[in-house]
């Protein structure tokens, strides 16, 4: 018998990712090729598609090259990438200025205005969400008013992965997922809002046809195959956003199922069975994508990149495993000092571009070692933020909560997140995340597993687990209630500065 390969593609900010598994879901082979982020204006953040297609041409051959095997044993492919990313196409598929990325902050006016010919609550009920800068739908009206020569060309909106598709497939498709992001979709429905698209003037023939996670959506053609090494005709399964994926990735496809995602960002992800809504749209409520599933996620700018942050301005010379092992020696709460995480601004639970980071507390007491514990608490309080709010979301019991990512590689950082939560966390045999989650998605769709939930449960096992430390639970409860009132006392602050 030959053994199927299923390819994932992931095409984030800083790279374009190839990875392959077979039908038991090992991990065969892994190449990324580099991207280049422009900034050509304060706020702006964007990127050239075709870099974008160049990058996964070179990542699919490099790893057919490096599994030694052929593009005729690739039996499907799945993709995933950034999400909320606006690219722009003409009626012949030609792009039609950069993509307007998802950390591109320009548009707050635009979501202001969002609110005002919906209402936001309206607004909340249909889509799940409040209108915020990185999402998709404010970077179209912000095209509409400031370039109308490029608007009155558009034919087509895609997201980042989906350029990848059209490029792969020639059609013009999206995920449910990766759609209920750019907050123009019925949640409910799952599908496009005919109101949303209506009242910002957008053509609805702009917005391509939707499918789950696991549906083919198209196959490779000529074009493709020949920078690529693919073989004609191999189908690509819809895939998921990132963080849909990612979930797949580690497993969160079921209610009960908490993903907790501590990389540059910070994410706990809950599986939803239905399209609930967080009431002042504190959390995101986007489609999962496992067929006929929806999800919360709450989401911090600033989580590991803090950390990164934090070592490479004010101790450049320590590794990370150095700078944590000292850290141990500060008690829990780091003697009363904190720290806010707000380097980038903050999403949830505070939507707020101008929040800015902080210490807070410093004595002569302190030295360095409380400051690093510091770091890691005040990132591991801004997900207990998130954290309570999926508590809170009427989702039922939390039966267990999966650590992935980075920063809980280390044990200290894990721990403080055990106590900080007070919740058991296990950490799993899958590091890659987003494109292995498309990878298992293709193999869905190829047959190679029943459905999501099977598929995770034969290729996903547990490897570790971290309990609270009881007596960290009452200094960890008194710290977090004083990091609570930080943000609103010093909101008008931030905002002048």
């Amino acid at each position: 018998m030959t053994t199927e390969y299923f390819l994932g593609i992931d095409t984030s900010t800083t790279s374009s990712k190839a990875l392959l598994i077979n039908e038991r879901g090992k991990v065969i082979a892994i190449t990324s090729s580099p991207h280049t982020l422009q900034t050509p204006r304060p706020l702006w953040s964007e990127q050239n598609p075709l870099e974008w297609w160049k990058a996964v041409s070179v990542s699919i051959k490099s790893v057919l090259e490096k599994a030694g095997i052929s593009g005729e044993r690739i039996a499907a492919i799945g993709l995933t990438g950034q999400m909320h990313g606006l690219v722009l196409l003409d009626d012949g598929g030609n792009i039609l200025r950069p993509a307007i990325l998802w950390n591109d902050q320009r548009t707050q006016s635009q979501c202001d205005e969002i609110h005002r010919r919906i209402g936001k609550e309206k607004f909340i009920q249909i889509t799940g969400n409040v209108a915020l800068t990185g999402f998709t739908a404010p970077k179209i009206l912000w095209v509409q008013e400031n370039e109308p020569d490029v608007y009155a060309k558009a034919k087509h909106v895609l997201l980042p992965k989906d350029y990848i598709r059209y490029k792969l497939t020639g059609v013009f498709a999206m995920d449910k997922a990766d759609a209920a992001g750019t907050v123009l979709f019925d949640l409910q429905a799952r599908d496009w809002s005919r109101e949303v698209l209506d009242a910002l003037g957008i053509d609805v023939s702009w917005m391509p046809r939707t499918f789950e996670g696991t549906e083919f959506t198209g196959y490779v053609t000529e074009e493709a195959a020949t920078p690529t090494g693919l073989k004609v005709g191999t189908p690509v399964a819809a895939g998921g956003g990132d963080q849909a994926a990612g979930a797949v990735g580690i497993g969160a496809v079921e209610p009960g199922i908490i993903g907790l995602t501590v990389g540059t960002s910070g994410v706990i992800f809950a599986t939803t069975s239905s399209a609930l809504v967080e009431p002042e749209g504190r959390l995101h409520a986007f489609c999962h994508a496992v067929p006929g599933m929806w999800h919360f996620m709450g989401v911090m700018l600033s989580a590991a990149g803090s950390l990164q942050w934090y070592r490479d301005s004010l101790a450049p010379e320590m590794s990370f495993d150095n700078l944590l092992k000292e850290a141990e020696s500060a008690p829990a709460g780091s003697d009363g000092l904190q720290f806010l995480p707000y380097l980038s601004g903050e999403r949830t639970p505070y939507p707020d571009p101008l929040a800015r980071g902080a210490f807070i507390g410093l004595t002569l007491r302190h030295n360095r070692a409380h400051m690093t514990r510091a770091v890691l608490e005040g990132v591991s309080f801004g997900l207990k933020d998130n954290f309570r709010l999926i508590q809170n979301a009427g989702l039922g019991n939390i039966t267990q909560v999966r650590a992935s990512g980075g920063g809980t590689k280390g044990a200290l950082w894990r721990q403080i997140l055990a106590s900080v939560l007070e919740t058991e966390l296990v950490t799993i045999n899958t590091t890659e995340g987003a494109a292995y989650g498309a990878a298992l998605l293709a193999g869905v769709g190829a047959g190679a597993w029943f459905d999501v939930a099977s598929a995770c449960k034969a290729c996903i096992k547990i490897t570790g687990s971290t309990l609270p430390e009881l007596s960290q639970i009452d200094a960890y409860r008194k710290s977090y209630s004083l990091y609570q009132e930080l943000y609103p006392a010093l909101k008008s602050s931030f905002a002048k500065m």
